[in-house]
């Protein structure tokens, strides 16, 4: 008895060992995905962001922006789908990301110095100030004492409260007013609008909304400089955190940083007071008269008419009287034999000009190598278009004996100024350019298109670890 005893003992045992064994494969087996893991089960990554400038807008091309771009290699890196969800102000941000509804967010959003408990940041890719910001028409401000008796106007999220609070008890007069709803070049348009006078604003935005706006002025820096980063939910699970820290910093190796960096502020980086002002006024008064024209000319070629403009606005600045020594005229700035090449009988009939600027531009666009994608493509017609191709072929070839990408436009724009050096052109087929004059025509329709862009985006204000390789954009003071 007590021997059967002890055998049913030990096979209860034996039993119980086994149920305990399979409830914790059970429990291995039910264990929650990663952030990662979550991400390639589904296929998709979902970023937060607003459109703005500096983040995510549609161009030619369709959709753009810095932020979106890193988002874009970002997903392509992971091999799944990218998702945009767009926010209002921070604290849609934030609850974005707790609820789980977005995995990561981007855009504007500035790494704190101290730790926060609900999210956690990521490689800091892009070193900006907090600008004070006021219209050349208003007295500048040395300080925030000369703020006083105005307000200090802020997008959510922008400066933290607790930063404000600090400088509340070192200047007791200083006030502010924080816009739930707007972002930083909402704020920039009411300054130069003249709604309101003072607001902090990132330095990145301010660069890029001096085109737009060219009264807005940067007074002086109120903090150093911080780090732009992606955030993401703060948890035990840094699998996400890692893949991000990762994809930065080969980025940053590889190059591909900068030349972000470069495409998005290069045509910015050059601040000129009298030609923005001088852009912005005409798009005012001179462009609405020309615009169906372009409009149409751009459904006819396949362009982007803004496009058109910005190529015209840069070779006659819009006056169809336009014409130069050389014999070039109108408003596209045709030469007698394109003009009859494109079948324009009138050079000074803006309909006829610009339809046949935009022909002969077509016609460039079509002559570039197929394997070449945009935006080079577009780069190297317009290249042409104030080069003439031949010389564009020779920089091309000089690109590539040089050890250079010839199918990469920033490549081949280090190289056209050589046109111009006798031991250079005496080696190409075409001889003597001045090569430094299509870069430079380039950047300045890639600005004026930029500002184009923003200025007819239908919805432009949105109703949504550190590495060395770090970019740091800051708008002087003046």
């Amino acid at each position: 008895m007590n021997q059967l005893f002890m055998i049913d003992k030990t096979v209860n045992l034996y039993i119980l060992c086994c149920i305990g064994f399979f409830c914790l494969s059970l429990s291995g087996c039910s264990k929650s995905p990663s952030q990662l893991e979550q991400i390639l089960q589904r296929e998709e990554v979902r970023f937060v962001t607003h459109d703005g400038p500096t983040t995510y807008f549609v161009d030619k091309d369709g959709e753009t922006g810095l932020e979106f771009e890193l988002a874009r290699h970002f997903a392509t890196e992971l091999g799944v789908e990218l998702s945009l969800v767009f926010a209002s102000n921070s604290a849609e941000v934030r609850e974005l990301i707790m609820n789980g509804q977005a995995d990561i967010a981007a855009g504007d959003i500035s790494r704190p110095y101290t730790p926060d408990s609900t999210m956690i940041f990521g490689t800091g890719y892009q070193w900006v100030t907090r600008q004070i910001v006021y219209r050349t028409s208003h007295w500048r401000p040395r300080s925030l004492d000369d703020i006083y008796p105005n307000q200090l106007h802020l997008a959510d999220g922008t400066v933290p409260l607790s930063t404000l609070k600090t400088l509340k008890k070192q200047i007791p007069s200083l006030n502010w007013r924080i816009h739930k709803n707007k972002n930083n070049n909402d704020l920039l348009e009411m300054i130069e609008n003249g709604e309101i006078l003072y607001a902090v604003a990132y330095s990145n935005d301010v660069i890029l909304a001096r085109t737009l706006y060219p009264e807005i002025r940067p007074a002086f820096n109120l903090t150093g400089p911080a780090p732009l980063a992606w955030a993401i939910k703060n948890s035990d699970d840094h699998s996400l955190l890692y893949e991000i820290q990762k994809f930065h910093s080969k980025i940053a190796k590889q190059g591909k940083l900068a030349d972000l960096i470069e495409r998005f502020y290069g045509p910015s980086g050059f601040f000129d007071y009298v030609d923005s002002r001088k852009f912005v006024d005409k798009y005012r008064k001179t462009l609405p008269a020309l615009r169906p024209y372009f409009e149409r000319s751009g459904n006819n070629n396949e362009i982007d008419w803004r496009l058109l403009a910005a190529l015209s606005y840069q070779e006659s600045h819009w006056n169809k009287n336009a014409r130069s020594h050389t014999g070039v005229r109108g408003l596209m700035m045709l030469t007698q034999p394109t003009a009859k090449q494109v079948g324009v009988k009138n050079r000074m009939d803006p309909e006829q000009s610009i339809e046949g600027g935009a022909k002969y531009l077509r016609s460039l666009r079509k002559r570039v190598p197929e394997r070449i994608t945009e935006p080079d493509r577009t780069w190297f017609a317009l290249a042409a278009y104030n080069v003439g191709f031949g010389h564009l072929e020779d920089a091309r070839i000089l690109t590539q004996k040089d050890g250079g990408d010839p199918d990469v436009w920033e490549e081949v724009k280090r190289r056209l100024p050589l046109l111009s050096k006798k031991e250079w052109y005496k080696k190409t087929k075409h001889g003597y350019a001045r090569g430094y004059e299509p870069v430079k025509f380039v950047r300045k329709i890639n600005k004026y298109y930029n500002v184009l862009v923003q200025l007819t985006q239908e919805n432009r204000a949105s109703s949504p670890q550190f590495v060395e390789d770090a970019v740091t954009i800051d708008s002087p003071s003046l």
